[in-house]
């Protein structure tokens, strides 16, 4: 039998942000139903990895290349990546005004299925996936993420995902500003979402959340490079001992 292919894979990634290296070759190869976490301190790369992945502009990816479902990313838009299977959940989610929730999903899961196709499910799916992350039904004709606090923003983050139901989701800091019983809401959303044809990659300062999404595996990140690779259990030592081990590891590694 032969190993299953990658269904997400990047190679060599570098990135640049106002012309300066933020992202040093960096390398991931994740397989269908796997969940993989990347873990790192602040300033660490983490969140421009994710950005310049999802094609954002600011985040321009001078060397390297990225690949889903066999498909070359870095010839497509971001809208194109979007529509090709690739989803990204913000750090910071934008408000929209104007826009309403609702509004906002179904011409994004439109702009997925095109134009011509059937929408007559959409709004038992919006309710479906609403109850099931506890948003309340009110949420769906308000403007998007305005006024919202971070728990509201991040759980409609997840419907977004619920609904789009991409191949391959990248998860940047979700846990961020949420309390444990939100925490525990997004989780279930996104345990919910995931299954053996799609895949996850979490990226995440802390343990907590891996708590309740298992990852497969936990990578490191530093100075804009993954510097460690393992499993689950590099996240617990993580939680009770900081950095500072992976940086002295690293350090010894490279004789300093």
């Amino acid at each position: 039998m032969t190993d299953k292919k990658a269904l997400f894979e990047f190679k060599d990634i570098h990135v640049r942000v106002e012309g300066k290296e933020v992202v040093s070759g960096v390398s991931l190869s994740i397989k269908a139903g796997e969940t993989h976490a990347i873990m790192g301190p602040n300033g660490s790369g983490k969140s421009s990895l994710s950005n310049a992945l999802m094609g954002h502009p600011a985040y321009e990816i001078t060397r390297g290349e990225i690949y889903l479902d066999g498909n070359n990313l870095l010839e497509m838009r971001a809208d194109e990546r979007s529509r090709a299977g690739l989803f990204l959940a913000f750090q910071y989610p934008l408000a929209i005004p104007g826009v309403t929730v609702a509004n906002f999903l179904r011409t994004a899961l439109q702009a997925h299925r095109g134009k011509e196709a059937d929408m007559s499910d959409f709004r038992k799916l919006l309710k479906s996936e609403m109850k099931a992350l506890s948003i309340d039904e009110v949420f769906a004709t308000r403007y998007l993420n305005d006024g919202f606090s971070g728990g509201e923003k991040k759980r409609i983050e997840i419907l977004q995902m619920a609904i789009l139901n991409p191949k391959m989701a990248v998860l940047d800091e979700t846990d961020s500003g949420l309390d444990i019983d939100a925490l525990k809401t997004v989780s279930t959303g996104i345990n919910r979402y995931h299954n053996d044809a799609n895949a996850i990659l979490l990226v995440t300062h802390y343990q907590r959340m891996l708590n309740y999404v298992k990852p497969d595996f936990v990578h490191v990140m530093m100075s804009g490079k993954i510097v460690k690779s393992g499993g689950p259990e590099i996240a617990l030592k993580l939680e009770d001992l900081g950095y500072e081990w992976v940086e002295e590891e690293v350090n010894h590694r490279a004789g300093v």
